[in-house]
């Protein structure tokens, strides 16, 4: 029985072991290496604050904040070609990027990395820049 449960517990610790929270620092070395990166931020979102140069906008949850699973797994699908494909997710603050990697860990996704405090907590407060869109000039 103890055997039983030495298993299961080392199971269920295993499959959290390659989700991250990452800082600005690793965060920017892994992109470099090639490393996928998805904003899940909604569409408002990217047009208020902007997103991180080489990031994929594939928003996670609708304006209500309701998951879009089929549309985001759709699209992911794209990017990432197996569960032990490294990326990265990010949000506004790390809490919805927190509940989704652990979310897909539990999935079976196996190394699933997401920026500590997000765009605004982690990488403007960092004093790193953003892209936003140019807004159309008026005539």
């Amino acid at each position: 029985m103890k055997k039983i449960i030495l298993a299961t517990l080392l199971l269920s610790m295993s499959l959290f072991a390659e989700f991250k929270s990452i800082e600005v620092k690793e965060f920017k070395k892994l992109q470099k290496e090639g490393l996928p990166v998805i904003d899940i931020r909604t569409e408002g979102e990217w047009k208020e604050t902007g997103i991180i140069e080489g990031a994929k906008k594939i928003t996670f949850f609708s304006e209500k904040g309701q998951p879009l699973l089929a549309d985001w797994f759709f699209e992911v699908g794209h990017l990432i070609k197996d569960k032990k494909t490294p990326f990265i997710i990010y949000c506004a603050h790390a809490s919805r990027s927190k509940a989704l990697g652990e979310g897909l860990m539990q999935m079976g996704f196996e190394n699933v990395y997401e920026l500590k405090g997000g765009i605004e907590n982690g990488w403007i407060k960092a004093g790193e820049k953003v892209l936003k869109e140019e807004k159309p000039s008026k005539k």
